[in-house]
């Protein structure tokens, strides 16, 4: 499945650990996603972003905020001038579900226009 792929789909509801991803699915999603990494805990995705000024970041952080709004499904959001780190994970799973992986392939496509 590629970047495009993911970022094609909506999320879902879930909850219960059965929806849970097995490290070889994570993996292979991660491998489609550049930059991005298991946080320390393994729950969740993580990406740092950077951008040149305050502005821009929150640019970012808005157009993030709006798609994860309609996807109803929202991440962790650290920022401060010219940085901006997004975690996904889905707590109603208690760790990471696919809805994580639409999310980040959403938000590199919105880094792509």
């Amino acid at each position: 499945m590629t970047t495009t792929d993911l970022a094609s789909q909506h999320c879902k509801p879930l909850k219960g650990e059965q929806h849970l991803l097995n490290a070889e699915k994570v993996t292979t999603f991660l491998k489609q996603l550049p930059g991005w990494t298991l946080s320390d805990d393994q729950q969740a995705i993580v990406k740092d972003f950077k951008f040149n000024d305050f502005r821009h970041t929150l640019g970012f952080i808005n157009a993030v905020g709006f798609m994860a709004n309609h996807e109803d499904h929202h991440p962790d959001i650290e920022a401060g001038y010219g940085h901006c780190q997004l975690l996904w994970s889905t707590h109603d799973v208690g760790g990471l579900s696919i809805n994580d992986f639409i999310c980040a392939a959403r938000v590199e496509g919105l880094l792509a226009r």
